[in-house]
């Protein structure tokens, strides 16, 4: 009667867990909702660090991370690899806190994608209480983020590979929006800050062989009581480049494909983000992959060029592996695209280099 009982409760919350508007849910705009280009006028509580890098009693949060990194094999050869490691917080009612998280490697001189994923429900949890100065401590068995401050390690294993690094911050949190906190009426808000830069240094076991690994990497935290609001998906772009600045892109598309909203975030050296106009930015689709798996067509390659008074900038993006598709239905129902970018262009009128990050969701045919 009670393992009856228990997988009654999983399946109810499963049910809540693909409504929670998780990263690649194409039908969900919550992860980067239509926002004002100023600071949302509101009495939240503003962001507190370290306080506020731990989890909350909120219905939605995520940590999410993704970086490129470099190993030196014996004889000197470079190896180059990306990746991306997320953990879900929901929380629904009464109910126990339920966690997704996925788990990626790109290896590019290797020329393979390979991802993983877990769920896992908690029925005897302490739920957050908001107020921990502890940092962030989150774990699905030996896959776990703890950090604080800005210093957090990150612990992940699939077949084939296992990663044990350190990343560390560069630059003080990026408050998104102004102060961090976006406000989307009658759907709730969200509190949402990254950081834009953070060195990566430690082990990646690849078939055996451990690896001293160097990189840099970016985070997003992002929480709040926010909730679906609709069919559609969104691209993203995290843009980290040779001058020490970086850019936070997204396009939002309803249900019938059209741009409903653009955030453009120029970073500066000191951590500070300038917002760019929308009519700034025009985004060129260079080609398109097919994904072989879901039948999803996803846009493969991107000119972006900003001409705003902050920056001119000419930036072209080429994924480094073209499939880097995730099909992870067992943890968060849904499919979508997350993958390393390589970048060549120039800004300001100077020759420019950088790596970065492409997510893509809300592609897969219904």
């Amino acid at each position: 009667m009670k393992r009856k009982g228990f997988y009654s409760l999983l399946a109810a919350l499963a049910l809540l867990l693909a409504s929670c508007g998780f990263p690649g849910i194409p039908s969900t705009s919550t992860q980067l909702p239509q926002v004002n280009l100023s600071p949302a006028p509101t009495v939240l509580p503003p962001v507190r660090f370290p306080q506020d890098e731990a989890a909350h009693r909120d219905l939605t949060e995520w940590w999410y991370y993704t970086g490129h990194f470099n190993a030196t094999l014996p004889g000197g050869a470079i190896h180059h690899y990306g990746f991306e490691l997320v953990f879900f917080q929901a929380l629904r009612s009464t109910f126990p806190p339920v966690y997704a998280a996925h788990f990626a490697i790109s290896d590019i001189t290797g020329g393979a994608f390979r991802f993983a994923q877990r769920r896992q429900t908690e029925p005897d949890a302490a739920l957050p209480n908001g107020t921990s100065s502890a940092g962030i401590n989150v774990a699905i068995n030996d896959w776990s983020i703890k950090g604080v401050n800005g210093l957090d390690h990150l612990a992940a294993s699939m077949p084939g590979y296992t990663l044990r690094v350190d990343v560390q911050g560069l630059k003080p949190a990026t408050l998104h929006n102004g102060n961090g906190i976006i406000d989307f009426g009658i759907g709730g808000f969200s509190y949402y800050y990254s950081r834009t830069r953070m060195a990566l240094t430690g082990t990646l076991i690849d078939h055996g062989q451990a690896l001293t690994i160097t990189g840099l990497a970016w985070m997003d935290h992002q929480w709040g009581n926010f909730i679906s609001l609709g069919g559609g998906g969104w691209d993203w772009y995290s843009v980290q480049l040779s001058n020490n600045t970086e850019l936070m892109i997204y396009l939002l598309r309803d249900a019938l494909g059209n741009i409903t909203s653009t955030y453009i975030g120029y970073i500066l050296p000191n951590g500070q983000e300038q917002l760019l106009p929308a009519s700034a930015l025009q985004v060129t689709v260079l080609d398109h992959w097919k994904s072989p798996i879901t039948g999803a067509n996803y846009p493969s390659g991107w000119q972006l060029d900003i001409n705003a008074p902050q920056l001119r900038a000419s930036l072209t993006l080429q994924p480094e592996l073209k499939d880097q598709e995730l099909v992870v239905y067992q943890s968060t129902g849904n499919s979508y695209w997350e993958g390393a970018v390589s970048i060549q262009g120039s800004s300001q009128g100077k020759s420019i280099s950088g790596e970065g990050y492409v997510e893509l969701t809300g592609y897969a045919p219904a």
